[in-house]
């Protein structure tokens, strides 16, 4: 009979608990309700708790309290996605609740996992129950229930993981939208194997073998990657045109510049047009920029001298630069993405998005990278919120997270920043403008499945607006026109088409055409933002 947990024995637990889940991290990808190719839970889970098992297993001594800090600081930094965010809650909690004891008695035990449950619950602003939470608070009420008169820890750990798996099987009636996938919540289910895993140590002394670990490297980008020479058009130029006559039009403008150069953005907003495009020739661009209204806050680098300066640096190089008042991290997948971020303004891209979270601390250490007193952080996914949110608070400086959900949304915001503004003002700003843009993405179904009482097929193409499924296409072209119609975009006044890594320019300008022909009011661009799994990412305003 075992009445108490020590140092070396919660270490073992954590390890076996990890391997445990990671070796069924497929298996709780393949629960994601949405039937699109980034089902994610298992991955950010796997990834959280390995960068905290991995901590623990490296720790040199058996003292509860440096196991303890260590299991909660890794996991912590090691978080990823909304479920990674809130599993580092759960053992932060956890270990704060043991961390001043020589070992872990029942009554103990029972304390922390309802200090757990506690914790995690306040880190989420609004809880929903058929989610891990609901998982965690059914295990952590039978503790609390039954420690006074249990008396082996093996015996209470199987209540515990006996309730908790109930709660799991509740799970579909809670949310609809599991009970028609005919899934359990993953989340919860990443849970259940955690308790398995360490439950098994306790039990037998060995750690729970792992069957598979694939690390996952998250790219951080300050600079472009071409090589020398490879820049077609030398000249990063922006500007903001101050228009003589509010509302004048100005597709002549932009139908001017654009065969002169690439990656451009025409934002129009009444009285003001914000502009930006790579070309060889900016005289020519500003010339017909006069014609629209007073010129602004011009910037013009040579990007090609920049690039070359950058390859030529053979070490890094401290940054003796006065330190500026703001700065800007950013979250993309895709090239095209990234240098959209970097000639915007943002000083770091970390690669990521769907299917590839970066981590608390991946965003942190972009945050330090940045020399900047104050920095906006733009998430660019729902699903990394949270991580930013617990990188500023780790942070030795001013940090501003911008809830961005979707890369759209994130170009909307820079361009709604005001370098003459405060930050409280600029954050302010930033975020109101979010709702000025609607997303839509185009992607494929990764499998069979119900969806809101719509049949769908592996394969079919999904045209979603705001991360709804709107539409079920057998043609990606279609699933855009389609999700537009619903979204009633005869009022848009600009779309702009991001194609991704499996479109050709060919098929974009294609769908331009079309666009143009059904919407002929509203101004349509396309751009290569070199997404993976997106056919298309389109902002409308």
């Amino acid at each position: 009979m075992i009445s108490a947990i020590n140092g070396a024995t919660l270490r073992g637990m954590v390890i076996s608990a990890a391997n445990a889940l990671s070796n069924r991290k497929k298996e709780l990808n393949d629960l994601n309700v949405f039937p699109v190719p980034d089902g994610d839970t298992g991955t950010n889970m796997s990834m959280t708790i390995l960068a905290a098992s991995g901590a623990v297993e490296a720790e040199t001594s058996d003292e509860l309290l440096k196991i303890a800090d260590k299991l909660s600081s890794a996991s912590l930094r090691g978080a990823r996605g909304n479920s990674g965010v809130i599993l580092s809650q759960l053992i932060r909690g956890f270990s704060k609740a043991v961390r001043e004891a020589e070992e872990i008695d029942l009554p103990l035990l029972a304390k922390a996992l309802k200090a757990a449950t506690d914790t995690a619950y306040r880190a989420v602003m609004k809880p929903t129950e058929g989610t891990i939470l609901t998982v965690a608070r059914y295990g952590s009420e039978y503790a609390e229930k039954e420690a006074e008169h249990a008396t082996d820890l093996v015996a209470f750990l199987e209540g515990v993981l006996e309730q908790q798996k109930i709660a799991l099987a509740k799970t579909p009636e809670m949310l609809p939208a599991l009970k028609q996938a005919k899934v359990v919540d993953a989340g919860g289910a990443g849970l259940v194997a955690l308790v398995e895993g360490a439950l098994s140590y306790l039990k037998t002394g060995e750690i729970v073998a792992l069957s598979d670990q694939t690390a996952v490297a998250t790219k951080i980008a300050s600079a472009p990657a071409a090589a020398k020479g490879d820049i077609e058009f030398r000249y990063c130029t922006e500007f903001i045109i101050q228009k003589y006559r509010s509302g004048s039009p100005v597709d002549r403008f932009r139908s001017e510049i654009a065969p002169r150069g690439d990656c451009m953005l025409v934002i129009d907003d009444d009285d003001i047009v914000k502009v930006h495009i790579h070309t060889n020739n900016p005289g020519f661009v500003l010339e017909q920029a006069v014609k629209l209204g007073t010129l602004v806050n011009i910037k013009i680098d040579n990007m090609e001298e920049q690039h070359n300066e950058t390859l030529d640096l053979e070490e890094p190089q401290e940054d003796d630069t006065p330190e500026k008042d703001f700065g800007f991290v950013t979250v993309a997948a895709g090239d095209g993405f990234a240098a959209i971020f970097r000639d915007l303004g943002c000083d770091v891209v970390i690669e990521g998005g769907q299917t590839m979270n970066p981590s608390t601390e991946d965003i942190l250490n972009a945050i330090n990278k940045v020399h900047a007193r104050h920095v906006f952080v733009l998430p660019n996914n729902k699903n990394i919120i949270l991580a930013a949110e617990q990188a500023k608070e780790l942070a030795q400086k001013g940090v501003s997270v911008i809830p961005t959900k979707t890369i759209p949304q994130g170009v909307t915001a820079l361009f709604n920043y005001d370098e003459t503004c405060l930050a409280e003002e600029n954050e302010s700003n930033m975020c109101d403008s979010l709702s000025a843009v609607k997303t839509l993405q185009v992607t494929f179904a990764a499998r069979s499945t119900v969806l809101d009482d719509q049949e769908i097929t592996e394969g079919d193409y999904l045209g979603l607006l705001e991360n709804k499924l709107v539409h079920i296409a057998k043609t990606s072209a279609e699933a855009v026109l389609e999700a537009l119609l619903q979204n009633h975009a005869t009022d848009a006044e600009m779309i702009t088409l991001y194609y991704g890594e499996d479109v050709s320019e060919e098929n974009a300008n294609a769908l331009v055409a079309r666009l143009e022909e059904a919407y002929p009011d509203a101004e349509v661009q396309a751009l290569s933002g070199g997404q993976p799994l997106y056919y298309y990412i389109a902002s409308v305003e």
